[in-house]
């Protein structure tokens, strides 16, 4: 990140000279074009380390290497993510190309730099720190010379490359937009790496067309509380025109021309637009930004920007911002396929950054806050705070003092120096407001007011304080009978009531198994794990009463029960799930094959166990048991002899 020359990684096009280059160095690490690759990858557990040892990388690239591979899909490619020495890390790809990429070790846990491959994507883009992309026979190896691979280097906030991102085809599918592809989804993945980085610091997010805030294109900068220079992203190195080394001695003033204090000033207002602001080199920018703050700074309320004795401490309030969100955060990665979800999606998207409240309706378990975390990544207030609070979690007598927050003082046991409240976190980004349908209807009143009038009083202050939140509410509740009930304001639900969405619960999609998919990639740490038929026959037929949340446990725990095994079977599923499988929609047992199974029976166990529940069933009636099971009586009695 540190070179200026250009808003985006300088590529050289790989003209021969780069290729004849790496092909000079791969000589000199003693390969042989001829050899045949080692194909044998890291032990599982070695792999597990890398993963972990990566675990920031890989949890920020996962998403756009989803988005990526979704636009390439079927076109015999694979997304490959790999760490700072060219270890492959993870991959996506289509199932009729992993079986030839598997042919030359294309894999997680094996090395792809050029001292292990030679010439190829991913280790010449390490050694030149640059976009590589290497065509058919320009691989070194003549192992890979039916590859046609780009690869970008993703680097952290001082400019050092810690993985590439690559998309390896066939050569006969090569595209000329696929390296285009994968540079801005490394940018991406940078930015979202870059605002992770800081616990607490003033980010601003710049650029001197307006319209640019908010895409690849945005400068990025962070300062401490004090105003002092921490980082800044490519383009924002770009954009000030200055190394990132002499950055280091610059603040926020010398940088735009304003004291710190301005920024902590205007974000006090109502509803805050953007910032104007002049660099120092003289050109004007617009800028919007994120206060990440652990507490009301001195420096920035006294507007001083002398530099703090020591590091500010980490937040301890529990602010889930969107640097720091699940895994499974964008829209577009929620939609896996079902029309009800694709549905919902286009009507959110139509309404994002329009200030139009949305409701969230949908039985537990659905995932009503991973869309409204969703929501918020994907509009303009994204890099702003996401804060969560669920009505129905808190005591009655503590959900005021949480959403309004609280002076000194204002009750007994109150905390010395007040606490800041949940709306007052969310300032400049969104409030998800979960279970609204239990909050207290004394406090419905009050935060009525706060949504009108956009101001907050804390508990024991006579003081107002503006505030500027998007909001997102959910309910598992009928809304409309609880105000038949008065358990519910009316003119509070018309508030509310802007745009109204619903999840479908799990058992009526249609994209269970695209579902499954994502949640194995997302919980197995890069291991590959995929179900057996028979599971997944099973989850069709479940009911699923805990929606996502019991499937996302269930593959949770049978991935630890599988361990090394790359396929779950029936052996992995937990008792209570297999209890629930082996009652049928009327009550009555059902066919227990699935617990028997797991236990190895035989065939002949197997129907012997489906005659005895049937028999129990009917309360040992040898007649209804075979009119019920369609054979005749002597074929109870041969199956099961004790009983002549």
């Amino acid at each position: 990140m540190h070179a200026t020359a250009s808003p985006t990684m300088r590529w050289n096009e790989n003209v021969p000279g780069v290729i004849a280059t790496s092909h000079q160095r791969s000589l000199s690490y003693g390969l042989c074009p001829s050899a045949q690759p080692d194909v044998s990858p890291l032990a599982l557990n070695d792999l597990k380390l890398l993963i972990e040892r990566n675990r920031m990388l890989h949890l920020h690239a996962l998403p756009a290497m989803e988005t990526l591979y979704q636009q390439i899909v079927n076109t015999h490619n694979m997304v490959i993510l790999t760490d700072a020495s060219g270890v492959i890390v993870h991959s996506l790809g289509d199932a009729d190309f992993l079986e030839k990429a598997n042919r030359v070790a294309l894999q997680p846990g094996v090395a792809w730099s050029e001292q292990s491959r030679g010439t190829n994507a991913i280790g010449t883009a390490i050694a030149e720190k640059a976009p590589a992309l290497v065509h058919a026979d320009q691989h070194y190896l003549a192992a890979n010379h039916f590859l046609t691979c780009s690869a970008a280097p993703i680097s952290d906030h001082q400019g050092k490359v810690i993985g590439v991102l690559d998309v390896s085809g066939d050569q006969r599918s090569f595209h000329k937009h696929t390296m285009a592809l994968v540079r801005m989804s490394a940018l991406m993945i940078e930015n979202q790496l870059f605002a992770a980085t800081f616990e607490e610091a003033i980010t601003l997010h710049f650029h001197a067309r307006p319209e640019f805030i908010g895409t690849l294109m945005e400068g990025i900068a962070s300062f401490t509380p004090g105003g002092r220079f921490l980082s800044a992203n490519r383009n924002g190195l770009f954009q000030l025109g200055l190394s990132f080394s002499a950055l280091q001695s610059h603040t926020f003033s010398s940088l735009f021309g304003m004291p710190v204090s301005s920024i902590y000033d205007h974000y006090r207002t109502a509803a805050p637009g953007l910032l104007n602001l002049c660099m120092h080199s003289g050109v004007r920018v617009y800028g919007r930004a994120q206060l990440r703050l652990a507490r009301e700074v001195q420096a920035i309320a006294s507007g001083s920007e002398r530099l703090p004795a020591s590091p500010p401490a980490a937040p301890a309030q529990s602010v889930q911002s969107a640097q720091n969100a699940r895994r499974l955060s964008g829209l577009r990665y929620l939609n896996t396929g079902d029309p009800q979800i694709e549905q919902l999606i286009a009507k959110v998207n139509k309404v994002l950054g329009r200030d139009i409240p949305i409701l969230v309706m949908g039985e537990t378990g659905t995932g009503k806050e991973l869309l409204a975390q969703a929501i918020h990544n994907d509009s303009p207030r994204g890099m702003g705070p996401f804060v969560a609070v669920n009505c129905a979690s808190i005591p009655e007598t503590l959900i005021e003092s949480e959403l309004f927050g609280y002076e000194d003082g204002a009750f007994t046991g109150a905390r010395k120096k007040g606490a800041i409240g949940k709306i007052l976190q969310a300032n400049g980004g969104t409030l998800f407001l979960d279970e609204i349908g239990d909050m207290p209807f004394g406090l419905q009143a009050r935060l009525l007011r706060v949504l009108q009038e956009r101001m907050v009083t804390p508990l024991g202050s006579g003081k107002s304080i503006p505030v500027n939140v998007e909001l997102i509410c959910a309910t598992n509740h009928n809304l409309r009978e609880r105000m038949a009930r008065g358990l519910f304001r009316e003119d509070l639900y018309y508030r509310l009531n802007g745009l109204v969405v619903k999840l479908p619960p799990l058992r009526e999609r249609t994209d269970l198994d695209t579902v499954v998919r994502k949640i194995l990639a997302t919980e197995s740490n890069g291991e590959r794990h995929s179900v057996s038929e028979a599971v997944l026959a099973m989850f069709h037929r479940h009911k699923w009463p805990g929606n996502f949340r019991q499937l996302t446990n269930l593959l949770r725990t049978a991935i630890i029960m599988a361990g090394d095994e790359v396929e779950i079977g029936l052996q992995h599923m937990p008792d209570d799930f297999l209890d629930d499988i082996d009652v049928d929609h009327d009550g009555a047992p059902a066919i227990d094959a699935a617990r028997m199974v797991a236990a190895g029976a035989n065939l002949e166990e197997m129907e012997q166990s489906v005659i005895v529940k049937s028999l129990e069933a009917h309360g040992g009636n040898v007649s209804a048991t075979a009119r019920a099971l369609g054979v005749s009586r002597n074929t109870i009695y041969r199956k099961l002899p004790h009983l002549k």
